[in-house]
């Protein structure tokens, strides 16, 4: 993409909400040249930030992401409970919990603050844009920024508008996320789970459906995914694959297959036993994979060093890359 006039240094930003995607929020703010304000709504919070969004800092600069130093970069960061040092911010990112009665009460704490002006968006995968418009003052300027994580490494990015969203301000920040190394989707037309979701929880769905009912098991459905879907979802999307690979096959695959995929809208009981006995994956060494607590960890170690081998793969492979070929032969 492109990269605008626009210069992220005159772009003030602020995160609300310092959990992991906060942080690595953050350090991509930081290495684009934004200075940033962060908000830690947990006072736990207040410890903690600061020595993660400095390793994510450091190992950026070791994987080539960044040139700066880290100390340098930490220098435009100010890490505070203080919601007043919104003022000046232009762009407000908000990560707090999936919860709206707790939104609610954070845009309230920065439309005290943040002027007429400032885009206020939510990081929110879960809440359509145009119910937190309706607990805002200005619903104009509140968009959706669906990050990934880790946020600092991918290039996945949703920009959503609402029903009452500006569209001019979604554009604004589509341009601007050039700079933080996105490849962005602007979603026009809000709907619930955006576009990702939509399409990884109806596969998460028949996956459920596979395991639950016998035909495969946990670890069959995962080497299934990693082989097929993960070897061509890198460089091509769903309808650029079936470019590829033929779509009169995909065309009579679907008259048969669509009628068997499920459809539950229950929340599936594996999930649902493991979260009630209090799993929470690699975090607590406790989810659909049994885990010693070291095995835990260096799977979360493993995770971070593919996302910036997988970053440099990809990087080779643009959305544009054979327009970019096609212009190169055009030279030639």
């Amino acid at each position: 993409m492109t990269k605008s006039n626009l210069n992220p240094e005159d772009v003030p930003a602020a995160v609300v909400g310092l959990g992991i995607m906060g942080c690595s929020i953050t350090a991509c703010l930081l290495m684009a040249g934004h200075t940033v304000v962060a908000i830690a709504p947990i006072p736990s919070d207040m410890i903690t930030a600061k020595p993660r969004i400095l390793e994510h800092l450091k190992k950026s600069l070791q994987e080539g992401i960044t040139t700066k130093n880290p100390e340098d970069l930490l220098a435009n960061l100010s890490i505070t409970e203080d919601y007043g040092k919104l003022k000046e911010c232009k762009l407000v990112i908000e990560c707090a919990l999936e919860d709206l009665d707790i939104k609610k009460n954070v845009y309230a704490k920065i439309e005290n603050h943040v002027s007429d002006n400032a885009i206020i968006t939510s990081n929110t995968s879960a809440i359509p844009i145009s119910i937190l418009q309706k607990v805002t003052k200005i619903p104009s300027r509140f968009l959706g920024l669906h990050w990934a994580e880790p946020s600092h490494t991918t290039r996945f990015l949703e920009i959503i508008c609402g029903d009452h969203s500006d569209i001019k301000h979604g554009e604004w920040l589509y341009e601007l996320s050039s700079f933080w190394g996105k490849e962005p989707t602007l979603v026009r037309k809000d709907i619930r789970g955006f576009i990702t979701n939509r399409l990884m929880y109806a596969m998460y769905r028949e996956a459920f459906n596979l395991v639950e009912n016998g035909y495969a098991s946990v670890e069959d459905v995962d080497r299934a995914c990693r082989n097929n879907a993960g070897y061509w979802m890198t460089l091509v999307g769903l309808f650029r694959w079936m470019d590829l690979t033929g779509i009169a096959a995909y065309h009579n695959v679907m008259k048969d297959l669509f009628p068997t995929l499920t459809n539950n809208t229950e929340v599936p009981q594996l999930i649902d036993d493991i979260v009630k006995s209090g799993g929470k994956g690699v975090a607590n060494a406790h989810g659909f994979y049994e885990y010693t607590p070291e095995e835990a960890k260096l799977w979360k170690e493993t995770f971070e060093e593919f996302s910036y081998e997988i970053r440099e793969l990809a990087l080779k492979y643009p959305a544009d890359i054979v327009k970019k070929k096609m212009a190169a032969k055009k030279e030639n």
